[in-house]
């Protein structure tokens, strides 16, 4: 009977009944890019002044790390997570701190907590159950240490990951990356149809997010009406499962960073519910709360704020 039990419960999710998906950060604007957004893969590529312009974190708490149910290159995407390991989340490194021991053959995230490019690749990493084998590496982009551009990442920015004594960069990279090459649940689709859909949602991210932030400039609201319609589309095109493709993906990861950040901030300010009128979406956020995003969610109220100081005169 226990063995009975516990084979129905690997087949499942279990998704906490708390800490909504609905905190939020500072994001790209054309004027003041944050951080990683186009998509190609970069090994130790040229310098670039585009950085992730964010303030440092607040001491972080100790989380719960996710353990997988069931280990394997193609275990069900919907496993079981289990907890019962802790993982400390160290602190942001700065102008101050010593570098790590470059390609010393361990594998590095470098990320900061509260970019939402960055974020992606955390939950890929969390939700693969890869604490062990992946380093996080947190930096300070306010006060960034000097090391990390000379010695780490040219392109000064994040997320970067350390592999093989190469770095690569670019957060739809990354994941794909981390997806291809690591153990885990698998994230990217067999069905032929489901993989053209994902490439194809891939492609729309940032389009996607360019229209919303509009509307966070006072250029008005259709834009980011039509991108929220969208999604609600997107979300109904498979019916095996509440997400983009049926079952929890990559595509999940590459949009719940900038959702999260773009529900409360829209709500109090503007007073529009996104999911108004749209069913496929609020489940698709009720759904999200599995372990492996949670860990990586920040304060909604204190980056709220940060977007009103943002886009005040806009607004």
């Amino acid at each position: 009977m226990a063995m009975a039990t516990l084979k129905a419960l690997v087949g499942h999710t279990s998704y906490p009944s708390s800490s909504p998906l609905t905190s939020s950060s500072d994001i790209f604007t054309p004027s003041a890019p944050l951080c990683v957004w186009r998509t190609s893969r970069l090994i130790r590529p040229a310098d670039s002044a585009t950085v992730c312009l964010l303030r440092p974190p607040a001491p972080e708490p100790v989380l719960a790390r996710v353990a997988l149910a069931r280990p394997g290159r193609r275990a069900s995407v919907s496993a079981t997570m289990a907890t019962g390991v802790k993982e400390t989340l160290p602190p942001a490194l700065t102008s101050t701190s010593d570098p790590p021991p470059v390609f010393d053959g361990t594998t590095r995230l470098y990320i900061s907590y509260t970019c939402p490019f960055a974020q992606r690749v955390w939950i890929t990493r969390n939700h693969k159950g890869l604490q062990d084998q992946i380093k996080l590496v947190p930096i300070d982009l306010q006060n960034r240490p000097a090391w990390y551009k000379e010695k780490v990442y040219p392109a000064n920015k994040v997320p970067a990951l350390e592999h093989n004594n190469e770095v690569r960069g670019e957060s739809l990279d990354l994941i794909k990356y981390l997806d291809a090459n690591f153990g885990g649940p698998s994230l990217w689709p067999e069905d032929p149809a489901k993989k053209e859909f994902a490439e194809e949602l891939f492609s729309y991210t940032d389009t996607f997010s360019k229209s919303v932030v509009s509307s966070f400039k006072g250029e008005g609201d259709d834009q980011a009406a039509t991108a929220f319609d969208f999604i609600e589309n997107a979300l109904s095109k498979f019916e095996d499962g509440p997400f983009f493709l049926g079952q929890f993906s990559l595509v999940d990861i590459a949009y719940a960073p900038f959702i999260e950040r773009f529900t409360p901030y829209l709500q109090e300010v503007k007073s529009i519910d996104i999911t108004a009128g749209r069913p496929k979406l609020a489940t698709w956020i009720e759904m999200n709360k599995n372990e492996a995003y949670t860990q990586t969610r920040r304060d909604p109220k204190e980056l709220v704020e940060s977007y009103k100081k943002r886009f005040a005169a806009q607004v």
